[in-house]
């Protein structure tokens, strides 16, 4: 399945999540639903997917988590905030390289219609 197949997927699982629970939950409540969600589909996913960082060679384990990683190869990172900003797509994009992933989605459920919290981001590898 291409990161793309995939892409699809979440955002149709995102979207069901965000019809039955609305706006203005914690971040929490839409990655466990939405976890479920890609469970139930069939996907494999991790929660809070560990990423190291490495300096000089040295692996380090500094602390950076993906809220959601689908099938080893795709990133989801949930937010639920007023409104994203760059250094939300900035960290998505920390993760993509960190990981060596090409695709993710930045998912903001803080929003009235889940379509306009939605962000593809690529990692040009």
């Amino acid at each position: 399945m291409t990161e793309n197949e995939i892409s699809k997927i979440i955002i149709g699982l995102a979207i069901e999540v965000h019809r039955g629970l609305g706006p203005g939950l914690l971040e929490n409540a839409y990655k466990e639903c939405l976890f479920y969600k890609i469970n139930q589909f069939g996907l494999f996913v991790e929660k809070e997917k560990v990423l190291p960082i490495i300096f000089e060679e040295v692996k380090l384990d500094c602390g950076y988590r993906v809220d959601l990683l689908v099938e080893n190869k795709f990133i989801i990172e949930l937010k639920s905030v007023e409104s994203l900003c760059e250094i939300h797509l900035a960290q998505t994009l920390t993760y993509l390289k960190l990981g060596n992933y090409k695709l993710g989605l930045l998912i903001n459920f803080n929003e009235v219609l889940l379509k306009n919290g939605i962000r593809r981001v690529v990692n040009n590898l």
